[in-house]
């Protein structure tokens, strides 16, 4: 065979010559380096701090609200305060008119005077009962003795008998006559208190000290107490110390520990991030749109006074910190190199990142034991040496077709590979 083929080609020299060159061909663009249109971006295992966060939103309020409300009915007569007012503890707000308490009260205390004049005359009346039936035991005595002698009869002693039992009704009835009046004299004093009370409630004064951050009246209005109590004014206590309340998701809210730090920001200073402190976890949960959150307050120092009440803060609350650990990107637990650069060895189980080699495209699978997991780097603990490469992402190395199109991607994620 081989005889045979020696023969043809010396028969046939130039053909032979043209069927070598094109298995050449063949075998170089075969066997030939290919160029790959795509990177593997990898970053260094360095030591660091890793942090471990959950973000929620809340309101900012302050420490202790008070809302003022009346709880009489009438027109507002006068307003002393307006918004931003420093106020201290029993500082008059505002006044309503206080004609019809004031005529309650001269009605109330008519009433007394006119319960206390009924109990004098009903001790009048009972002093004269125990007068009547002194008298009539002394008449009956005096009769009795007579009928025993047989100067009176039977009829005239049965009278005086009649007349000393009334005696004595009288006197019970003086005594009932005493207690009715004294209990109309309570009723009636407690009437006054009332009218007074409500007298004195026009008078709508500040319950602690603090500031005006709400004001619901003006001078003229009618406020009605029929049902409910109408808020006037709301006073902040102390705008030196706040609070947030922000809603932390059911999935991250087995995270959050009282005492954790917390900084947060508010869109009036974007450039600036508040310190503060979680103070409580309530155990109430609140749902919205099928989403289930627990608020968590959180201390807020505002002495610089730049925090208003009602402003939106975007918080974020360290529940765990490493400092100075080895730690890795966490984009290098999601990120798996292309198939034909992952090779026929089957990786590890468990944690595994992707360590660059000295060929750049065939990474080497590495099984990690992982500590604290923060969103941007995670701890490790066991299965890789500081300075050594993990790849991250890729991006693409192709030129641009036109002009107008951006070939390089250099920031393209998932180009050169599986995430997850």
């Amino acid at each position: 065979m081989l005889s045979r083929l020696r023969g043809w080609v010396r028969a046939h020299p130039v053909i032979g010559a043209l069927v070598l060159i094109g298995i050449i061909l063949i075998g170089w663009s075969v066997l030939r380096p290919r160029s790959r249109a795509y990177a593997y971006v990898t970053e260094p295992v360095a030591r660091g701090d890793v942090v471990r966060r959950v973000t929620a939103s809340g309101r900012i309020r302050a420490l202790n609200t008070f809302k003022v409300g009346a709880e009489i009915s009438g027109q507002i007569l006068a307003v002393h305060v307006d918004f931003n007012t420093p106020v201290a503890a029993g500082q008059l707000l505002a006044e309503i008119d206080p004609t019809r308490p004031r005529a309650r009260v001269a009605q109330a205390e008519a009433a007394v005077a006119s319960a206390e004049a009924a109990l004098a005359q009903a001790e009048a009346g009972f002093a004269r009962a125990q007068t009547d039936i002194a008298v009539q035991d002394r008449d009956f005595a005096r009769r009795q003795a007579l009928a025993g002698r047989g100067f009176l009869s039977r009829a005239d002693l049965d009278g005086a008998e009649n007349a000393r039992a009334a005696a004595r009704a009288g006197l019970q009835t003086g005594r009932a006559q005493i207690a009715s009046a004294r209990a109309q004299i309570a009723q009636a004093r407690a009437e006054l208190s009332a009218a007074r009370l409500d007298l004195a409630r026009t008078r709508i004064v500040a319950p602690a000290a603090g500031v005006v951050i709400n004001r619901l009246v003006d001078p003229g209005a009618t406020v009605a107490a029929s049902f409910q109590t109408p808020n006037l004014f709301e006073i902040a206590a102390d705008t030196n110390r706040m609070q947030v309340e922000a809603a932390v998701d059911e999935a991250d809210i087995g995270q959050v520990r009282e005492g954790q730090s917390v900084t947060f920001t508010v869109d009036s200073y974007p450039g600036e991030r508040f310190a503060a402190t979680v103070r409580q976890i309530r155990k109430a949960p609140s749902e919205a749109q099928n989403v289930i959150s627990y608020a968590v307050v959180i201390d807020v120092d505002n002495r610089a006074g730049k925090l208003l009440p009602g402003m939106t803060a975007n918080v974020e609350i360290v529940t765990g910190l490493r400092r100075q650990v080895l730690r890795a990107p966490a984009a290098a637990l999601r990120f798996r190199p292309r198939a034909e650069d992952r090779g026929t060895a089957r990786p590890p189980s468990g944690t595994i990142v992707w360590v660059a080699g000295e060929d750049a495209y065939r990474p080497s699978p590495r099984r990690v034991t992982l500590g604290l997991q923060g969103e941007d780097q995670v701890e490790i603990v066991t299965g890789l040496r500081p300075g050594e490469r993990v790849l991250v992402r890729s991006r693409s190395t192709a030129r641009p077709r036109s002009a107008g199109e951006d070939g390089a991607r250099d920031a393209g994620d998932g180009d050169g590979g599986d995430d997850g």
